[in-house]
């Protein structure tokens, strides 16, 4: 009984271990474990993601691997594809392409649709005034995702 009760803790540590190394915050924004931003999409409905094909390909989602287990506040949503995403609060997690390096968030406003998540789940709000990328070129051609 003793051995059963301590493979199950050590199971449930473990799962939520694996989950808590994949979330931080980097000066107030969320990322994965690697310094990556992670996004919102306005788009999206309760629990299910709106964001397929040319979407996906610039603001890949954060998988779910198998046997990750939702803490409070996340979930693991289904995509269409039959594959699992990250969620906050319902709402599904992504990366953004254009996000050459770990702590960048070029991807915050984009199209008044796309939002990184600051400390404590607030979304940022967007910025007024176009981004501007190196070279003068405006940040973010997925508008109208």
């Amino acid at each position: 009984m003793n051995k059963l009760m301590l493979a199950t803790l050590t199971t449930a540590f473990a799962a939520n271990l694996s989950f808590a190394q994949s979330i931080a915050f980097n000066n107030g924004v969320m990322t994965d474990n690697a310094g990556r931003t992670l996004y919102t999409f306005d788009k999206d409905t309760a629990n299910k993601s709106n964001c397929y094909g040319g979407c996906a390909a610039a603001w890949p989602p954060f998988f779910a691997k198998d046997g990750e287990q939702a803490k409070t506040g996340f979930s693991i949503v289904a995509r269409d594809d039959g594959s699992k995403q990250w969620a906050m609060n319902g709402k599904p997690l992504y990366y953004f392409l254009a996000d050459a390096r770990p702590g960048d968030i070029r991807g915050d406003g984009d199209g008044g649709v796309w939002h990184v998540i600051r400390r404590g789940g607030a979304q940022a709000q967007p910025k007024a005034a176009a981004r501007q990328a190196a070279g003068g070129y405006p940040v973010g051609s997925t508008a109208g995702y």
